[in-house]
């Protein structure tokens, strides 16, 4: 049974980095409001970290590639992390979400990353 939940939820991850990253392409908008202003290149950051997500997402989904994969999904949620204060610091330019769901969205970064270092262990 352990080893059945340890397959299901990488691939719930894997899936959730995927998913995430299309939403680069199909939500951009809200990506590049997401974006802290002292960074340059907002555009160039959110397609590439869209391409990472599913990359990284898919990578989590085969064995050979699991841990490499999962050390790459915490690496990239420890570098978006400052879009995610900077979304709740701007909470006014997303009038859709409310100041406590941005508030929340800061230690689910860390549930994700825990999630992902899971599979950084030596387990398939």
């Amino acid at each position: 049974m352990k080893r059945i939940s340890y397959i299901v939820f990488k691939y719930l991850l894997g899936i959730l980095f995927v998913f995430g990253g299309i939403a680069h392409f199909t939500k951009t908008e809200f990506y590049l409001k997401a974006m802290p202003d002292y960074l340059p290149l907002h555009e160039f950051i959110v397609y590439s970290s869209g391409v990472l997500e599913i990359i990284l997402g898919l990578l989590l989904l085969i064995n050979k590639t699991t841990r490499k994969a999962a050390i790459g999904i915490i690496v990239l949620l420890i570098a978006i992390f400052p879009a995610n204060v900077n979304m709740y610091f701007n909470h006014t330019d997303f009038p859709d979400m409310s100041e406590t769901s941005l508030l929340i969205r800061l230690p689910i970064q860390l549930l994700l990353i825990a999630w992902a270092y899971i599979y950084t262990r030596k387990k398939d």
